[in-house]
């Protein structure tokens, strides 16, 4: 189980929650695949409804789409094995498979601060040059966008992966934490590990703090702008707009920089409390996403009524209008 300087470690141990009782496993476990299922059957939900409703093939429901899809694939990397440690009493997770479960948490995590990024210019095009959006902002556009915050993080993880795999590993092989993550893995090295926890943070902050800057640079435009509105009813209509876009992005920012901020001021959690605070900000999001995108959306919410009316009266919703199916265009203040 340990690493000497003859050994190898072939196999982590997943410690999890550290301090729960067992008879608590059940339950922890029971919510923890409460909460996996609500974030497969909420984004897989988001996903097909956007592709399956033309008037919604937009680009600000494309964004959305890559938002789900980073949900829904992080929950999938990092739940199951921590349900099968309280579910099944699994607690061991190969050597190769905790760093690619360790790529994959931090890759999806820097390319959904991306995709926020694009979302933050999506507002910003539509609310500041809401006569180019339709030009400037389209669907191909986005998915261009979208691609490269795909792209651009999963080049450097290799990298940042890859020093930590290099490591002589000397302590223990237990993960203090519910998945495998960075900070948990290298520190069980012991050589350059302050070198490589160094490079890892200077990446992650770039990936952080280079979206958050452009969020907050944007929103603070669009204020202005909204300020600047002759019309009250105007003003409220803009921000409504942006009132999911800014939801999901407190969601995902304002845990992440509270924690950050709380260390750098020297406040400290305890362990337990920490990969609570990480599992809470990391996983709850996912979750909540799904129903922000339905019932603050509305496009979105306009489109379930309909089903739900068809689904209740199909006989009075069984011919759609023309000018229904054409709803294709779109209007940057129309969602």
């Amino acid at each position: 189980m340990f690493y000497t300087n003859t050994t190898r470690i072939k196999n982590f141990f997943i410690l999890g929650f550290p301090g729960l009782l067992p008879e608590y496993y059940g339950p922890v476990s029971g919510l923890l695949f409460v909460l996996f299922l609500a974030i497969v059957v909420g984004n897989i939900f988001i996903l097909l409804f956007v592709k399956c409703e033309r008037p919604l093939h937009k680009p600000t429901y494309l964004i959305f789409c890559h938002l789900a899809l980073t949900d829904l694939a992080f929950g999938t990397v990092t739940l199951p094995k921590i349900i099968s440690k309280y579910w099944f009493d699994d607690s061991i997770i190969s050597f190769y498979g905790c760093f690619a479960q360790m790529y994959f948490v931090h890759f999806l995590g820097a390319t959904h601060s991306f995709i926020l990024m694009v979302m933050a210019l999506d507002r910003f095009i539509a609310i500041c040059a809401p006569l180019r959006y339709t030009v400037l902002f389209t669907n191909a556009t986005v998915s261009v966008l979208c691609g490269i915050s795909w792209f651009m993080p999963m080049s450097w993880m290799v990298g940042i992966v890859f020093d930590a795999f290099t490591l002589p590993f000397c302590n223990s092989n237990i993960i203090v934490q519910c998945y495998c993550d960075h900070i948990a893995i290298t520190a069980l090295g012991c050589e350059n590990v302050l070198k490589v926890q160094i490079v890892a943070f200077g990446l992650a902050m770039l990936s952080l703090l280079l979206p958050l800057g452009f969020i907050i640079f944007s929103y603070f435009v669009i204020i202005i702008a909204v300020i600047r509105m002759s019309s009250s009813e105007g003003r409220i209509r803009t921000l409504s707009t942006c009132a999911p876009q800014l939801l999901i992005t407190c969601l995902y920012y304002m845990p992440r920089c509270f924690v950050y901020l709380a260390n750098n001021v020297g406040f400290t959690f305890s362990i337990p409390v920490r990969i609570v605070v990480v599992m809470l900000y990391s996983l709850l999001p996912a979750a909540v996403n799904p129903i922000i995108y339905c019932f603050k959306t509305k496009d979105i919410k306009e489109n379930l009524k309909k089903k739900l009316k068809y689904c209740t009266h199909p006989k009075q919703e069984n011919v759609f209008t023309i000018a229904e199916q054409g709803e294709d265009m779109p209007d940057p203040i129309s969602h």
